[in-house]
């Protein structure tokens, strides 16, 4: 049997081309479940893989995509059974074995989780990556306390996957979410998303010279990095908490200890790629009952296959807002 696959090949030039092909089933990498994949998700990690940029993939021809949704063809996991819809996000699929961008997928069963009552492949594929990193940032915020009448949340990056995400969840617990965008034209869908108000990236990032400003936020998302989370930090309300998410405006920072020890402020790390099977079965239930489909309808872009290559090059240069999700079925 044969199916289609967006294919990356490095060329003689140390250059990686893509192209949909037709891939025999005998290709599939070794693994216990094999699943016939509906939906894969489209995040900033995959753009990289089809540029060839960052040293992401080792070994080519290969496949990308870093999350699927689809249903179980073929097990030999006990946990899992034909026709079962499961979901894929992480464990360096993607990148280090083959991925979504592909009608089929052949992984490991300690990969996958089931899919949760309430939430469609697709459902799973609009939230995806982006989701479940909003949904465990949530978690440990809320874990540490943080109070829906404690005052505003902010999240930076708003516009992105994580950020959009984050804002919906927010208010539907509870919070007043204060959305950081550098495009202004974000501002109407992102408070129609639940924001109570958005701002300009500069109302966060802009230096003050102190190594503490005045307490602004009970706590952050912050999808940015960079100097946007040392000027954030300084503006975390007493006990408050960031969960750093990202790092868009860059991996360095220069901070200040006084946040953490004059207010009590913890910067927690989010790392979706390698979460425990418990933790994320734990936020997949809580997005089957928190998530709304249609509030988020707007802020999501179908493509196929063959669209992948050039919708690389939009999202590596910030020119898409909230989710892309990939239909295989579409070549």
């Amino acid at each position: 049997m044969k199916f289609n696959a967006l294919v990356s090949r490095k060329d003689e030039n140390g250059g990686v081309t893509n192209a949909v092909e037709m891939v025999g089933d005998d290709k599939l990498p070794a693994g216990d479940v094999t699943v016939d994949i509906e939906w894969a998700g489209f995040n900033y990690k995959d753009a990289l893989v089809l540029s060839g940029r960052g040293g992401l993939v080792k070994t080519y021809p290969h496949i990308g995509g870093v999350d699927f949704a689809g249903r179980v063809v073929e097990s030999e996991d006990d946990r899992y059974r034909a026709g079962q819809g499961v979901i894929l996000t992480g464990w360096r699929v993607g990148e280090l074995r083959w991925g979504g961008f592909a009608q089929k997928a052949r992984v490991e069963g300690d990969m996958l989780v089931p899919l949760p009552k309430g939430l469609s492949t697709r459902d799973a594929m609009v939230l995806g990556t982006a989701g479940l990193t909003a949904m465990l940032a949530i978690n440990r915020l809320k874990s540490d306390g943080l109070p829906t009448d404690g005052g505003e949340v902010l999240v930076t990056g708003a516009g992105g996957g994580v950020g959009s995400i984050a804002v919906l969840l927010l208010s539907r617990l509870g919070h007043k979410v204060v959305a950081v965008s550098g495009r202004p034209e974000l501002a109407e869908p992102l408070e129609k998303l639940g924001a109570s108000r958005v701002v300009g990236r500069e109302a966060v990032i802009t230096q003050s010279g102190k190594a503490l400003d005045k307490e602004q936020f009970a706590g952050a998302i912050d999808n940015v990095g960079g100097p946007m989370l040392a000027e954030l930090l300084k503006k975390i309300a007493r006990d408050g908490g960031v969960a750093a998410v990202g790092n868009a405006g860059g991996i360095a920072f220069e901070g200040s200890v006084l946040p953490f020890i004059l207010r009590g402020v913890t910067l927690f790390g989010i790392d979706s790629v390698m979460q425990p099977y418990e933790a994320r079965m734990a936020a997949w239930d809580r997005l089957s009952t928190l998530f709304v489909p249609a509030a988020y309808a707007g802020w999501v872009e179908e493509i196929g296959l063959a669209d992948l290559p050039k919708m690389a090059e939009r999202i590596l240069k910030a020119g898409v807002r909230g989710r892309v999700i990939v239909d295989p079925r579409r070549g």
